[in-house]
C-alpha cells in the first residue's frame, strides 16, 4: 500500500526559496505547453508526448533532462486521470464536455515531481539536495513528525515539491508491505451522518458538535473580515483559508483511528455505507446545504480504509439502504420507525433506541454475507 510522508522545508536565504519558486513555475509552463500540444495532436502517452515536446522544454523553459522528463509523465498522468474518471462514470454530463474541450492547465505554483537523480535526501542530518533552474541546492533543512521520519527511511521514487502559502513542503510516496487480512470475529457498523459523524455498533457515538461549532465560529469571521475590504482583513483571510479544513482532517483521523483500534483490539472487521452519489441523492433544505456538501464523509471512509489495512483488519461496504428503517432486532421495516432524527422506535417489537445505533447494527448485520461473497468471488483475498 502506498502512503505519504510530508516535510516542511527550510530554505536558509531568500537565493534558495527564490530558486525553488522559480523551479515551479518553469516546470508547471512547460507544462501547460505540453498540455496544449497533447490536447492538439491527440497524443497523451508518454512517449509519444515526449518525443514532441522534450528538447523544447529544455531549451524554451530552461529544465534539465529529469525535469523535462517528469513535466511529461505530470502531463500525461493528467490526462490518463481524465480518462479514468470518465471510464468510470465520476465525470459525465457538462463536467466531462468542460473537461475534453480544452486543455489541461497547470497553476505556476503546482505541485513538481522528483525522482532521485533530482532530489537527494540526508535523513541523519534531516537536510535535502534539489536540483532548480538556478542549479542545484545543497544542504536545505527539512522538519517533520518522528513518525514520518519512520516512513522516510522506507521512501523510495517519486517526491511532489509544494508550494502552499508561501511555504516549501516535500510529499513523499512511501510503498508500504501490507499485512495479511485477518479473518473476522465480527463485525464494527460504522452510521455515518452529519450530526453525528461516525455511530458504532457497539453504542459509541462520535458527534460533530464541536467540528460544527468551529465551523460557524469560522463561517462568522469569516464573513465580518470579507465585510472590511482592507489589506489587514484580506492578510488574515489568507491565513484562515485552510484552517478549517485541517481541522476537519484532524478530527477525521481521530475518529478513523478510534474506529480501526477498537476493531484490531477486538479482532473484529469494519463494515462502512457505501454512500457513493450521496450528494446528488440526498436533497436537503436551503439551511443544511452547507452541512451536507462539507461533510467529508468520503474522507473519513478514507481514512478508515487505509488505517485498516495497515493494522490487517477487513472493511466491507455494505447496501445502506433502509439501515434507517429497518429494525435491528426484528427486521420489520417502516418509514414510521424512524420517529425523529435521533429516536428509532420499531412499529413491530416495540424496540426503541438511538436511530444511528441501530442504523449501524443492521450496516454490522450485513457484513458477513458481503464478506462471505467476496470470498467466493477473489478466494486470494480472504
Amino acid at each position: 500500500m502506498k502512503i505519504i510522508a510530508q516535510v516542511k522545508l527550510l530554505p536558509v536565504s531568500a537565493y534558495d526559496a527564490d530558486a525553488m519558486a522559480a523551479t515551479l513555475r518553469a516546470c508547471n509552463r512547460g507544462a501547460r505547453a505540453a498540455s496544449e500540444i497533447a490536447f492538439r495532436t491527440g497524443k497523451v502517452r508518454r512517449n509519444e508526448l515526449q518525443d514532441e515536446v522534450y528538447y523544447r522544454l529544455k531549451e524554451e523553459f530552461d529544465l534539465g533532462a529529469q525535469a523535462a522528463v517528469r513535466t511529461v509523465k505530470k502531463v500525461c498522468d493528467a490526462y490518463a486521470t481524465v480518462a479514468g474518471l470518465e471510464k468510470s462514470g465520476h465525470l459525465a454530463g457538462l463536467a466531462l464536455d468542460k473537461a475534453k474541450s480544452r486543455s489541461i492547465g497547470f497553476r505556476d505554483d503546482a505541485a513538481q515531481p522528483f525522482d532521485d537523480r533530482m532530489l537527494t535526501w540526508n535523513l541523519d542530518r534531516r537536510t535535502v539536495s534539489i536540483w532548480t533552474v538556478a542549479g542545484r541546492l545543497k544542504g536545505i533543512p527539512f522538519v517533520c513528525s518522528p513518525e514520518a521520519m519512520k516512513l522516510l527511511a522506507m521512501r523510495k521514487g517519486e517526491s511532489d515539491l509544494v508550494l502552499r502559502d508561501g511555504e516549501f513542503y516535500l510529499v513523499a510516496t512511501i510503498d508500504l508491505p501490507e499485512p495479511p487480512v485477518a479473518e473476522p470475529a465480527g463485525w464494527i457498523g460504522v452510521d455515518l451522518g452529519i450530526v453525528n459523524i461516525a455511530t458504532t455498533s457497539d453504542g459509541t457515538i462520535l458527534s460533530s458538535r464541536r467540528l460544527e461549532r468551529y465551523r460557524k465560529r469560522m463561517r462568522h469571521n469569516v464573513a465580518k473580515l470579507q465585510a472590511k475590504h482592507t489589506k489587514s482583513a484580506k492578510r488574515r483571510l489568507k491565513a484562515l483559508r485552510r484552517r478549517e479544513g485541517r481541522f476537519a482532517t484532524d478530527t477525521n483521523h481521530v475518529i478513523a483511528k478510534t474506529i480501526v483500534t477498537t476493531a484490531e483490539r477486538t479482532s473484529r472487521g469494519i463494515a462502512l455505507e457505501d454512500l457513493k452519489g450521496i450528494r446528488q441523492r440526498v436533497t436537503a433544505k436551503k439551511d443544511q446545504r452547507y452541512r451536507l456538501h462539507s461533510w467529508a464523509f468520503a474522507r473519513l471512509g478514507d481514512f478508515v480504509e487505509y488505517k485498516a489495512r495497515r493494522a490487517g483488519v477487513a472493511v466491507v461496504h455494505v447496501d445502506p439502504r433502509n439501515t434507517s428503517r429497518q429494525c435491528s432486532q426484528c427486521w420489520h421495516t417502516h418509514r414510521s420507525n424512524r420517529v425523529s432524527q435521533s429516536w428509532f422506535a420499531c412499529r413491530s417489537c416495540g424496540s426503541v433506541m438511538h436511530a444511528d445505533l441501530n442504523g449501524s447494527r443492521n450496516i454490522a448485520h450485513r457484513a458477513d454475507a458481503v464478506w462471505q461473497r467476496g470470498k467466493v468471488n477473489c478466494p486470494s483475498t480472504a
